[in-house]
């Protein structure tokens, strides 16, 4: 690669960091665990919604 180019990987994803570094006090924040429990019931609840219909 010549000295001329600039492939901005380091550049472009500095905004992206700053971004998701960033707290929100009104953010709402949940524990991985209770989205992938959460998601497992949801989809207990449609394979039964399924089976009854």
């Amino acid at each position: 690669m010549s000295s001329g180019q600039n492939s901005g990987g380091l550049m472009s994803s500095a905004g992206l960091v700053r971004y998701f570094d960033a707290e929100d006090r009104n953010a709402i924040k949940l524990d991985p665990r209770t989205v992938v429990a959460v998601g497992i019931l949801f989809g207990i609840l449609i394979i039964i919604l399924q089976a009854t219909v």
